[in-house]
């Protein structure tokens, strides 16, 4: 095996795929890029839309008054289609239904029970006894030889009438017909229907062998003639002109759709990221700068100045109750331990510590 042999290197593009391409990129960069930033600012707005419009929309108004509206529809709907009917079951028929009970039980038991007690015990068995008895006499005696008289008349009659007829029929009549019959089928199929066979048979192998094989023969031989003379090269014709038109068309132009895409994508990003920036160095930046350098010092200055006024208005409080009431003022326990979140002013001193006066005597 020769290792030196190594694969052949395919060519250039060639000046056919040039001469596409460079008009193909001009019409991309025209088309292309300004229908991507169009789609982008619309994602950007839709976005914006949603998080800032819709969402609170849909959360602080749309889905409380669906909330209501169900609620409502709920209700109105017990009201007409539940709460009626279970205020007629539980009032009125439960009630009803036990009373009809009630009364049904105490009829069964105190007027239908001891009646058919005393109808079954003194009526209906001693009628039954006597009915019996009579049966089995007039059984014995007169209704047994009877049916057997007319058992015996009512065979005679229905072998006269439905089996005798019949076998007579069927014995003289049909048995020799049916047997003629069958001695002419017999004839007509062996000197008749046979030869006709026969000859049917011999035209039929005659048309298959002088008819219709010659004609199968001859389309089967166009058939392959037509596939490989005709079909098989249009075939390779259309084939071979799908590759080129796709390996030196549709490729290139493809290609060239995709770097545009790519372009306009990068050309879009750099053009939002500049609006991000303008967008901080006009508003963001001065505003954190005001709400550092600005509002913190006044909001801690105004925190200050409310703390000294409120410390000022206890220890004022605290004089006039000891100036009108003589006792000391309980601290609160709160401004003596320290809260959560909360700071020890500076300027803020703790008050004195008043002793309690003895008791004189």
């Amino acid at each position: 095996m020769d290792m030196d042999k190594r694969p052949p290197v395919d060519g250039g593009d060639g000046c056919l795929v040039g001469v596409i391409r460079i008009p193909v990129k001009i019409v991309a960069v025209l088309v292309v890029l300004p229908v991507r930033v169009v789609w982008e600012l619309l994602v950007a707005a839709g976005r914006a839309a949603y998080r800032h419009v819709l969402g609170p929309l849909y959360v602080h108004v749309l889905q409380p008054l669906l909330r209501a509206l169900g609620w409502l529809l709920t209700t109105l709907l017990k009201l007409v289609f539940v709460w009626p009917w279970v205020g007629l079951w539980r009032y009125v028929l439960v009630p009803v239904g036990q009373g009809l009970a009630w009364v049904c039980r105490g009829l069964y038991e105190q007027v239908l029970a001891p009646a058919g007690r005393i109808l079954g015990t003194y009526v209906l068995y001693p009628l039954g006894e006597a009915l019996a008895w009579i049966g089995r006499g007039g059984m014995r005696y007169l209704l047994a030889p009877l049916a057997k008289g007319v058992t015996w008349i009512g065979w005679v009659l229905g072998m006269s009438l439905f089996v005798w007829p019949w076998v007579a029929l069927w014995r003289y009549v049909l048995a020799p017909v049916g047997r003629g019959i069958a001695w002419l089928a017999a004839a007509v199929y062996r000197y008749v229907l046979t030869p006709v066979g026969h000859g049917l048979v011999w035209l039929a192998v005659a048309v298959f062998r002088y008819l219709l094989r010659p004609v199968g023969l001859g389309l089967v031989w166009l058939v392959v003639a037509a596939h490989r003379y005709l079909l098989r090269p249009v075939g390779l014709g259309v084939a071979w002109l799908a590759a080129g038109l796709y390996r030196y068309v549709l490729t290139p132009v493809g290609q060239v759709l995709l770097w545009a895409w790519g372009v306009a994508g990068r050309i879009v990003a750099a053009l939002w990221r500049g609006l991000k920036w303008i967008g901080w160095v006009l508003v963001g930046w001065p505003a954190s700068r005001v709400y550092r350098h600005v509002l913190t010092p006044v909001g801690h200055a105004v925190r200050e100045v409310w703390r000294t006024g409120r410390a000022a208005v206890r220890e004022a409080r605290a004089s006039v109750r000891r100036a009108l009431f003589g006792t000391p003022p309980v601290e609160p326990a709160r401004s003596r331990a320290r809260t959560l979140g909360s700071t020890t002013a500076a300027d803020a001193a703790p008050a004195d510590e008043i002793s309690l006066p003895r008791r004189q005597g």
